[in-house]
């Protein structure tokens, strides 16, 4: 008999090549019920929470940072911004491995990527900025 394994929220979202996608369409589609009003909405609350929370990790101590973290992955699976999640995930875990200042980094970098590149993903589709 094989295994079954559960798929988590941060399995989902995978491409070809196991790359996690910027936005889950699908996903973002039965979580705002097809409503493009309510997309557009949640999408720039998240663009804009990316930006704030991103400005929070870069000033806490590791335990906030990985608090921020931990709000924002939540917010990422919501939405299915599966990247930002995921490198939130490894940054809440970074952060929980006191001591390794360089894997923190490397973490913050890593979430801050993500989030750019999920803010211009936003932002192109809506026609705006999100810096």
């Amino acid at each position: 008999m094989g295994q079954t394994r559960r798929m988590s929220a941060l399995d989902r979202g995978q491409g070809p090549a196991q790359e996690p996608m910027t936005i889950d369409e699908d996903h973002l589609g039965r979580m705002t019920l097809g409503d493009r009003s309510l997309e557009r909405e949640v999408l720039e609350i998240f663009a804009r929470q990316t930006a704030l929370t991103m400005e929070r990790i870069a000033r806490a101590a590791p335990a906030g940072a990985a608090a921020a973290a931990h709000t924002l992955k939540g917010s990422a699976v919501g939405i299915g911004a599966w990247r930002v999640a995921q490198a939130a995930e490894r940054l809440e875990q970074a952060a929980a491995a006191k001591g390794d200042e360089a894997a923190l980094s490397a973490a913050i970098a890593e979430l801050e990527a993500a989030s750019a590149e999920t803010r211009a993903a936003i932002g192109q589709r809506l026609g705006r900025s999100f810096g």
